[in-house]
């Protein structure tokens, strides 16, 4: 029976926090709507202290950033955008489009189809994160999206350079400094100077991610987040040091980030939950991960790799690292999660900047029933069909057509009857059915 040596204690509060931002994110997408480009700006003056006439970057001001950034810096860049084009590109192509003659004269068939436009959300106010702009921009364009946009907010007042650096490396197509609320609204509603987007991606805050639920049906989006979620499942082939460094270096990411450790081993949990508080001594993001973990951070002891895959599987987390003896393990039975990392020699922050998989990955339990972004997001799997012969739609025609019957549709029925009547040369009364050859013989 799995033992909680620690529970999150925030977890209780969050209905009441999700009510506010809804209620504020409702109210504020309606303005924009409402007054475009107007709302825009008083929002961004708001919360952001960040003025223009147009947020659209020039090509002169998106130069002036990368020059700004070192020739290592670049490179660095360079490196991490190859691993992840490279990668998508394979998954590209995995994804084939089929043809196939399913009956003689019955030909089905699907299409990849990629979305016409794509908004992509850069999260930069905290911290520049500029990885956000390599796993979505560049994703949607090997998937052959034709216009992709990107909105980051500024930084310390101005356009955060490796941000913008990376949108322009990565081949956006129009870049604007732009945050929050008033981004993602401005992107899928429209203004009078940002041409509404069929999609939104990216990661963002709590009303970031808000905005993109509500937004859902007006646009498609990757999936609903919410706050960085990480969970470590280790056995004593680790020690706590390392348990420790990697669930506080995804806890920085926010005061209301979980950080979960399952293991079969007491004395790993308990030199994990030493080894926190000797870290977060010295850490430089300590005031942001000491409120995460002590809000948010459990340490689960479970009886076997058994119990910790049903554990974890009942988490349904974001991020989960993997170190014990036969990682394998994990990944051949557990079914819920975002992204795995498996054995020490990985981690998450190498999935989060460079290793060249997605880091944009479903929070919130929302692994139980999909996975991250990746190209298949942006692309449309659309159907045709094509009947090549009267045989072929005289067969088809009497089966749809008593099938129609029996659920009433004459309407249905009659695009039935009607080839059944013309290639099949049938008498089918009007509004009637197309019985059997046999029995119509009788």
């Amino acid at each position: 029976m799995a033992e909680w040596l620690k529970r999150g204690g925030a977890m209780a509060g969050r209905a009441e926090l999700d009510r506010q931002v809804r209620e504020t994110v409702e109210r504020t997408l309606a303005d924009i709507e409402a007054r475009g480009d107007a709302a825009v700006r008083e929002l961004s003056n708001k919360f952001d202290r960040w003025d223009r006439d147009d947020y659209r970057l020039t090509d002169r001001e998106i130069q002036d950033c990368m020059d700004q950034l070192s020739g290592q810096d670049l490179k660095d860049i360079e490196f991490a955008q190859a691993q992840v084009r490279n990668f998508a590109q394979i998954q590209r192509d995995s994804m084939l489009d089929v043809e196939q003659e399913t009956l003689p004269g019955v030909v089905l068939g699907h299409k990849h189809i990629p979305v016409n436009a794509a908004g992509c959300y850069v999260p930069g106010g905290k911290y520049p994160l500029l990885a956000s702009a390599h796993m979505s921009v560049i994703t949607a364009k090997v998937a052959g999206v034709g216009r992709v946009i990107t909105c980051a907010p500024p930084f310390e007042g101005k356009p955060a350079p490796a941000i913008v650096a990376a949108q322009a490396m990565a081949g956006a197509d129009a870049i604007y400094a732009l945050g929050g609320i008033q981004a993602v609204g401005a992107m899928a509603l429209g203004t009078q100077s940002i041409d509404a987007v069929d999609m939104l991606v990216g990661p963002g805050n709590a009303f970031v991610a808000e905005a993109k639920r509500q937004l859902f049906g007006r646009v498609g989006i990757d999936l609903f987040a919410g706050p960085t979620e990480t969970m470590v499942i280790a056995d004593e082939s680790v020690d706590g040091e390392m348990c420790a460094t990697d669930l506080l270096g995804q806890a920085e990411h926010g005061p209301d980030s979980p950080a979960i450790l399952i293991t079969n081993s007491r004395k790993l949990a308990e030199d994990t939950m030493r080894e926190v508080e000797r870290l977060l001594r010295i850490l430089p993001t300590a005031p942001i991960a000491s409120k995460a973990w002590e809000a948010y951070g459990e340490v689960v002891v479970c009886e076997d790799e058994a119990e910790m895959v049903r554990v974890a599987d009942d988490y349904a987390n974001e991020h989960v690292q993997v170190m014990t003896r036969d990682p394998d393990y994990f990944l051949q039975n557990m079914t819920n999660y975002g992204a795995l990392f498996l054995g020490p020699r990985t981690n998450v922050a190498y999935g989060d900047k460079v290793i060249g998989t997605n880091h944009t990955l479903p929070t919130r339990k929302a692994a139980r029933y999909t996975g991250g972004l990746w190209v298949g997001k942006f692309l449309k799997t659309c159907t045709y069909q094509k009947v090549l012969t009267d045989e072929a739609s005289t067969l088809v025609g009497e089966y749809c057509s008593r099938l129609c019957a029996l659920e009433g549709f004459a309407g249905h029925g009659e695009q039935a009857n009607l080839r059944v009547r013309r290639y099949g040369g049938r008498n089918v009364p009007y509004a009637g059915r197309a019985e059997p050859l046999e029995v119509a013989a009788e």
